[in-house]
This record gives structure tokens, sequence and C-alpha cells, in this order.
């Protein structure tokens, strides 16, 4: 028995340093990232196309990159548009992360916008 315990400590141990092996030490570099994005004019919900005064983006990102800001914007929102048991929404400021349960292949997406010709940030997504 306790050779047993020892060998699942052992285990246990070697999972976790195998685990931490695979994270990259932080280095401040950059990540590169592939990510989706809409231009636009108006507003996103009555969306036209871009002009020369009036320029915005909506960004989306999922799997990784979405996870670490989902995990970083916390709490859940519970009384939200379109928050359920299936769909977790969480929002700071300008940028939304949602976590769908049934979407298991990809389930972190996060948006949020930018205004080209103001420079400020704006919502990525309406309800």
């Amino acid at each position: 028995m306790k050779k047993h315990l020892a060998l699942l400590a052992v285990t246990s141990i070697l999972s976790l340093l195998a685990y931490a092996g695979t994270q990259k030490p932080w280095d401040g570099t950059y990540t590169s990232y592939k990510m989706s994005y809409l231009t636009y004019s108006n507003d996103l919900d009555e969306k036209q196309p871009p002009t020369r005064t009036d320029r915005k983006m909506a960004f989306m990102v999922e799997g990784l990159m979405a996870k670490e800001m989902f995990e970083s914007i916390g709490p859940d929102l519970k009384e939200t548009c379109g928050a359920s048991s299936h769909l977790r929404i969480r929002e700071k400021g300008d940028v939304e992360c949602t976590y769908d349960k049934d979407t298991p292949s990809a389930p972190y997406t996060c948006r949020f916008g930018l205004n080209l010709s103001t420079g400020k940030s704006i919502p990525g997504s309406t309800c």
C-alpha cells in the first residue's frame, strides 16, 4: 500500500512538472495569434460600409487567448442578455468574453472594438 501511494505521489509530481515545463516562461515578447475583425461604420447592430469619417473595427478572438482573457476579467454576469447555464458571460469595460459549454471545440470567445476616427475603445459585440 505504501509503495502504491509513493508511486501515485511520484506520478503526480512528474505530471505537474511536465505541465509546468510546457509553459513558456514570460520573456516580454509578443505572441502571434490569429483573430477575426470587421471594419464598419454606424453602430455595430446597424453596421454599414466604413467611410472616411466613420471607421470602426470589431475584433473577435477565440481559443487560448480568449480563455486567458475570460479568466482574467471575472466574475460572470448573472443577469445579462444571453447568459444561461450553458453560456457564461464576463465583461470589463468594452471587452466581452463568453464561455459556451455547448461548443466544446472552441468554448471561449472575446470581442472588443476600436473607433478608428477617435482612437477610443468601443464594444465589439451587441446583445
